[in-house]
């Protein structure tokens, strides 16, 4: 699996961002690989409906519909969106708003992948029973240096602690993952894929760095 964050980089909203979305798909089928993209949330909707690929949130708030000015509710977009992104480094949750959205990512059949910083918290995490963890050491994100270099300890005791205590998590990992080299490591660290933005959405060339990426595994 590889997920491709769109943040909000100027590259990656509008119709740049409905023509990366579309390169995502292109290879995902071509490759017979799952790419999943995350656009960014006014994009939502344009997205979903051009593209077969699944569609996840970069983020959802914790409350309920309602006098929320200003606020994304899992409601608004989950006819849009297949899964959701949560506690994103950009966007740190507390333990109970993370456990109200993997729950409610639950009962309307969305897939929950919950970002974390560490070991600890990534344990911690694990016993709210989300789809997904991906690891993603905040130092790391955005930079020259895949985690998968740096710390691949962290990766590793990171998918050993959580499956010790819930083997039906699956792990994924993140920071400065930008080459097939990169995911190849990562599945070889016991993960599931991995998380990224800059590499592809920044890259020049992105159809043929998410080729090069999809080759890794």
């Amino acid at each position: 699996m590889i997920i491709v964050n769109f943040k909000a980089y100027p590259e990656s909203f509008g119709e740049k961002g409905l023509k990366l979305a579309k390169i995502c798909e292109k290879v995902a089928k071509e490759s017979k690989k799952e790419i999943i993209v995350c656009p960014q949330t006014p994009d939502l909707c344009l997205v979903s409906k051009e593209v077969s690929i699944p569609v996840f949130s970069q983020h959802i708030d914790p409350v309920e519909q309602g006098s929320k000015t200003g606020h994304i509710t899992l409601e608004s977009v989950k006819s849009y969106i297949s899964g959701t992104l949560i506690n994103h480094s950009e966007k740190r949750m507390k333990i109970a708003d993370i456990d109200y959205l993997v729950k409610k990512c639950r009962k309307f059949g969305l897939t929950s992948i919950v970002c974390t910083n560490n070991i600890d918290v990534s344990m911690a995490c694990s016993l709210l029973n989300p789809d997904y963890i991906a690891i993603e050491p905040p130092e790391l994100i955005g930079g020259d240096i895949s985690v998968t270099s740096a710390s691949p300890e962290i990766v590793e005791n990171s998918v050993k602690n959580i499956k010790k205590i819930n083997p039906k998590v699956k792990v994924l990992c993140g920071a400065g993952v930008k080459t097939g080299k990169d995911v190849k490591k990562a599945l070889e660290l016991g993960t599931e894929g991995v998380l990224l933005a800059s590499g592809v959405v920044k890259a020049e060339n992105p159809e043929k760095v998410l080729r090069d990426l999809v080759d890794g595994i």
